[in-house]
């Protein structure tokens, strides 16, 4: 078995096929054998049992080497895959959940894909207990044929750990790199439609070598064209003469353009277009028809969702929306159906051309009219019934009631000099402005309320009443009459193929595979049938989640979003084996997992999973206490407390005294610090006045700091920041490391301001003289030291990030926020109170995100140079690599939806006319955000930040306070 690497193929052969090979070779001595010599038969069948048991312990022994290999390489690149996690919690597959595959740059075709094959049943068995034989493996010579058994080596690994991993997500990289040689650039990101179909190359000629491989060209029996291939008949009239050819396919491509739904699409595909024929009222046919003689069962639509644009040199997406059932019948397209399909398409034709005559006739009703607007005729004659049979009034209404401003805005009077009365003479040429509210301005109540006729008789209106209710009944009832019509013909050509006789070969959609972005880039994922569940699943890399068909409608129809379905697989339904899992042959109970795998695939998988076993268990110790030979400080504090809390917290040391008064505490202080010191035997009544006070002050600061990493952790303060010993305290350093780093500080020249001071530097630094290389490991203190200052980097990173939010320096604040992230990452997966909790941080750099992304867009919108300059830089050096680092870290989902909005809508725009330059822009940093993993993250780098320890504990306190109360607090 193999782990990686584009062309190595085994020099021995496998022990299946050492098996087959040996298998033939006793056959073939059976056969041969014309002697009746039971002599020889047994010889060779103790030779063949020996050799078995050879076979056996080399297989053995190349599957440890193949699994040690490839935990290796999970241990190499664990720090830098994408997807995984700081939590080893997160890396577990739960029970019963499919296995996501990891994106190892460019490879969200290769997830889609390989997920949609992996989930079909027949398929996953055909890969699984793929073999070839000795003697067709000494036949294979060709780099060709190398490369694609290594291809299929390395997919049956994959997929037995997509069976039984212990993992979350699988790592495809080895079988990606034999791949990548068979395109142009391994940069690029591959089209769906072309990887696919050279998957299908590869393992079809795979295949061929294990189905007959003395005769390439016979495919007869090769189970991918069995299972993916079909042929379809090509009709064609020349010179009043039928000709037909044959023709096989695989992917079956259709166009987009032009079309509503899959039946539309595929009528187009089958049958060219007409022409009128030149001689006669007569359309004849223009080309060729298509009918398909034999369909696989696995029936893969390839929709064209690309077109070159001429005028700008470049292809482009059609977004345009396509629906597609769940389940299609396939009859009508059926070659022996050709007859009955014939003349059902002349009767749709008919329906068609009835239906749009109809469809014309009721929207003249309802937008009618000779200039640019047009309204509904039954309304249009409603509204001139109601205008005639308005009452006309030559009085115009009393003023007094309505405010002198309302009267002069709203009508003028037709004499100049009309009088209301009292003091209100309003006249044309007058216009006193009087400051009410506009509510007061009331329209007057005795006055027309809509336009009426000067004069009627009774005789004229009796006349036009009539009329118009007359015509307007006749409209109303034409209306409904066509909306029947329509509503019958509809029906009619939505039963045209659905009865029985046309009903009986369904086809049940198992997979979409979904394009997101556009022509030049974008993003894949896929949407698969779960058969067992009855539920649909959404695969999009390393994540998988339970979906729902609307779901699956929004993202896959197009016309909505930017995303749209580019690959439909659709499996025949009346062929249950298709998706029928591994039964036992005795007892008829259905395998799952591990039992389904063939032997030496499942002891693959279980020394994957103990890799991945001590994988976790390193994990876990760090987080977990020394080994029970050095137990680590706080342990040994807590007994000592639960005595003498006060007064008795001592050093740690091998054997913790149980003493409890003070001066022996004082001994026991002494003993612990004294331990790698070799001091004199006899000493003056000085030195030991000295050693005392060294001792006392090393004691009590020693339980002063172990005190305080008692304490608990609030939003508001953090005792981690008051001193390194708390920090290590509470990550349970080593005692060495505890010691050195105390006798360290007692040596420090700052803190001398007095005699005693100086006296109890001077022992603290001979002490530290005195402490031997054996006695210090001194790598891992520097180790301890530059994570404690990683720490306080952290912090100061993470509050520097808050103030600059507050402060609405977003752009600011996201880079701190950022490398804060990735910085305390690092740290929580040595400890996990190494480093800060992830949630704050987390939270706010999702705010600083929309919010950049929000201004970025609307500086976009302007079109204006400066301000699209602006949007693309804050795009480039802020939003897209803190997105990229979001992507490759384990990601939340909270942390998925925005950035699922960000791509959302900077897609939108695609869909909006826009200025070829701001095109030209949008082409450059789009493929950026559709594909986090097509780069190295560069992100800028911050100021340096201030990080005492005293600064730091103040700024928190007021940066918590201001994010509880809402109100920003300086910090002075």
């Amino acid at each position: 078995l193999q782990t990686q690497g584009e062309e190595q193929v085994p020099e021995e052969p496998s022990a299946d096929q050492q098996r087959e090979a040996s298998n033939n070779h006793n056959s073939k001595h059976i056969k041969g054998n014309t002697k009746d010599d039971l002599q020889t038969a047994i010889e060779l069948s103790l030779q063949e049992s020996q050799q078995a048991q050879a076979e056996e312990r080399e297989l053995h022994r190349a599957l440890e080497a193949s699994a040690e290999e490839n935990a290796a390489q999970v241990k190499r690149k664990r720090s830098e895959a994408s997807g995984e996690s700081c939590s080893p919690a997160d890396w577990i597959r739960q029970e019963g959940c499919p296995v996501g595959i990891r994106n190892v740059g460019n490879t969200c075709w290769f997830s889609a894909v390989i997920q949609s094959l992996f989930h079909l049943p027949v398929f996953r068995r055909l890969v699984l207990n793929y073999c070839l034989s000795e003697r067709v493996l000494e036949k294979c010579k060709s780099h060709s044929e190398k490369r694609n058994i290594a291809f299929m080596q390395e997919l049956r690994c994959l997929f037995a750990l997509m069976v039984g991993s212990n993992r979350r997500f699988v790592d495809p990289s080895a079988a990606v790199e034999l791949l990548r040689d068979a395109f142009r650039t391994s940069e690029a990101q591959q089209d769906v439609s072309e990887f696919t179909h050279k998957l299908l190359d590869w393992l079809e000629d795979a295949f061929q070598l294990a189905a007959n491989g003395s005769n390439p060209e016979d495919k007869q029996d090769n189970p991918m064209v069995q299972l993916f291939y079909g042929t379809f008949v090509a009709q064609r009239v020349h010179d009043g003469k039928t000709l037909s050819t044959i023709e096989q396919f695989g992917q079956y491509p259709l166009q987009v353009n032009g079309f509503n739904n899959l039946d539309e699409c595929l009528e187009g595909a089958m049958v060219e277009g007409e022409i009128e024929s030149l001689h006669c009222d007569q359309t004849v046919s223009s080309g060729q028809e298509r009918w398909f003689s034999k369909l696989p069962p696995v029936l893969t639509f390839e929709l064209s969702r690309f077109e070159f644009n001429q005028s700008l040199g470049r292809p482009e997406k059609i977004h345009k929306k396509l629906e597609f059932p769940q389940v299609m019948y396939m009859d009508r397209y059926l070659h022996r159906n050709v007859e009955q399909t014939h003349g059902r398409r002349g009767e749709v034709k008919r329906l068609k051309d009835q239906l749009t005559v109809l469809q014309q006739k009721l929207e003249s009703y309802k937008n009618y009219g000779s200039g640019p607007t047009k309204y509904p005729l039954a309304d249009m004659l409603q509204y001139v019934l109601e205008f005639a049979t308005t009452k006309p009034t030559n009085t115009p209404p009393s003023a007094p009631t309505v405010p002198v401003s309302y009267q002069h805005i709203q009508t003028e009077p037709e004499d100049a000099g009309s009088s209301n009365g009292s003091d209100c003479t309003q006249t044309a040429t007058q216009r006193t402005p009087i400051h009410k509210p506009f509510t007061q301005c009331r329209p007057p109540m005795d006055g027309p309320l809509h336009p009426a006729p000067h004069s009627v008789t009774e005789e004229e209106l009796h006349f036009v009443r009539s009329c118009l209710t007359r015509w307007r009944t006749e409209v109303e009832n034409n209306i409904n009459e066509l909306k029947a019509s329509i509503d019958k013909v509809s029906q009619a050509l939505e039963g045209m193929y659905s009865d029985n006789s046309l009903c009986q070969v369904p086809y049940r959609l198992h997979a979409v595979l979904v394009h997101e972005g556009q022509a030049s880039a974008g993003h894949y994922w896929a949407y698969i049938y779960d058969h067992t569940r009855k539920c649909w699943l959404k695969y999009n890399d390393v994540m998988v989640t339970e979906s729902t068909w609307e779901e699956l409608v929004r993202d896959s129809y197009g016309g909505m979003t930017n995303a749209s379905a580019y690959c439909l697989m659709y499996i025949n339904d009346r062929l249950p084996h298709l998706i029928a899992e591994d039964t036992d042959d005795e007892t008829g109970q259905v395998l799952q997992g591990m039992d389904s795998l063939p032997p030496i695939l499942r002891r693959y998988v279980r020394e994957d999973n103990r890799w991945f076993q001590q994988e976790l268990r390193e994990w876990e110790e760090q987080f977990c206490q020394a080994s029970q030979e050095e137990p680590s400080a706080p342990s040994e504090h807590n007994n000592v407390n639960s005595e003498e809390p006060s007064t008795e917290p001592q050093h740690p040391k091998p054997e913790p005294t149980p003493e409890s008064n003070q001066e022996q505490s004082h001994e026991a202080a002494e003993g612990a610090v004294a331990e790698p010191v070799q001091e004199p035997v006899q000493k003056s009544e000085g030195q030991l006045l000295l050693d005392l006070a060294f001792h006392k002050a090393f004691h009590e600061e020693y339980s002063r700091l172990y005190e305080l990493s008692q304490e608990e952790t609030t939003p508001h303060q953090d005792p981690r920041l008051q001193h390194v010993l708390v920090y290590f305290f509470q990550n349970k350093a080593p005692n060495p490391i505890i010691e050195r780093t105390l006798l360290e500080q007692f040596g420090d020249r700052n803190l001398s301001f007095d005699d005693r001071a100086v006296s109890i530097m001077r022992e603290a630094r001979a002490k530290l003289r005195l402490i031997r290389p054996e006695d210090m490991d001194m790598e891992e203190y520097l180790q301890w030291q530059d994570d404690y200052s990683m720490f306080k980097t952290v912090f100061a990173y993470l509050l520097t990030g808050l103030e600059q939010y507050q402060n609405g320096k977003i752009r600011e604040a996201l880079i701190y926020l950022a490398h804060a992230y990735q910085d305390n990452t690092a740290l929580l997966k040595t400890g996990e109170r190494k480093g800060v909790d992830q949630t704050l941080i987390a939270l706010y750099r999702r705010k600083c995100l929309k919010e950049l992304n929000e201004n970025a867009a609307t500086l976009f919108k302007t079109g204006e140079e400066n301000d699209v300059e602006e949007a693309v830089t804050i795009m480039n050096d802020c939003v897209i690599p803190c997105m990229h680092l979001m992507v490759r870290d384990s990601i939340s989902q909270e942390d998925m939806e925005v950035i699922e909005a960000i791509r959302n809508h900077w897609c939108s725009y695609l869909e909006q006319d826009m200025d070829e330059s701001l095109q030209e822009k949008l082409s450059e940093f789009l493929p950026r955000v559709l594909d986090c993993s097509a780069e190295r993250v560069v992100l800028k780098e911050p100021p340096k930040v201030r990080k005492s320890p005293h600064d730091l504990c103040s700024r928190l306190a007021a940066v918590m306070e201001s994010i509880h109360s809402t109100s920003i607090v300086t910090v002075k």
